[in-house]
């Protein structure tokens, strides 16, 4: 498990790392007292678990929690902190925990632990099944590049190829909320990790082209000025 630590209070964020250090099956990829730092980290979508204050110069945990809940990255949360008050609208963000300071090693791997049993429970390995009338099929939600919907069906572009859904958008978005996918145009899901470049398409949106496919989806304006900011 990939970890992800942020506490602007440094005595605080030692006793996590210390925590934490020799524990079977955890890497710390980052621990950090500047928000912001944890930020630009968390946007490489290269952790598992961001274990984190709330109250914080610049920028709050809750802020963090919620920038992970709106572009739906594949990160659970665990908050760590010496308030009470932020506890309805952190559980509104589907965080893992909310762990009150000082807390004992035991009460964190709890919280941990939790962690494990949730991925355990919902079995993410990562694939998307596909129910055909005759047959299934079976994709790994890393390899699909984006999603069409064209009149009743959907198209799913792969990199090894492309397949047809009665699926709408809507479903499709939810089955990959925990990836990294976003809602582009009302007529496309994209995957940003094959994103290649933009150029203009009409004045109010753009075409995208991806690496591993010659064919091309649509993205507004407006969710294109959102990627940029939080991606790219």
């Amino acid at each position: 498990m990939k970890i992800g630590l942020v506490d602007d209070q440094k005595y605080d964020l030692e006793k996590l790392k210390l925590s934490l250090k020799n524990a079977d099956n955890l890497e710390v990829i980052f621990a950090t007292s500047d928000a912001e730092e944890a930020y630009e980290e968390i946007k490489k979508d290269e952790i598992d678990l961001l274990i984190t204050d709330i109250e914080m110069p610049s920028l709050s945990g809750y802020e963090l929690a919620d920038f992970i809940n709106s572009y739906a990255l594949n990160i659970k949360v665990i908050f760590v902190t010496g308030h009470t008050g932020f506890a309805v609208h952190a559980f509104e963000l589907n965080v893992l925990d909310y762990i009150m300071k000082p807390y004992s090693k035991e009460r964190l791997f709890k919280g941990i632990n939790r962690f494990l049993q949730t991925n355990e429970s919902q079995g993410k390995k990562g694939k998307l099944v596909l129910k055909q009338k005759n047959e299934m099929q079976i994709i790994d939600k890393k390899d699909i590049i984006f999603a069409e919907r064209t009149g009743r069906s959907t198209t799913i572009f792969t990199t090894d190829g492309s397949y047809s859904t009665y699926l709408s958008l809507s479903d499709l978005e939810k089955v990959l909320s925990t990836s990294h996918f976003i809602r582009s145009h009302r007529a496309f899901i994209i995957n940003v990790q094959y994103v290649k470049n933009f150029s203009i398409y009409t004045k109010h949106s753009y075409s995208i082209s991806f690496q591993q496919t010659n064919q091309t989806a649509l993205i507004t304006k407006g969710n294109l000025d959102l990627l940029q900011r939080h991606y790219f």
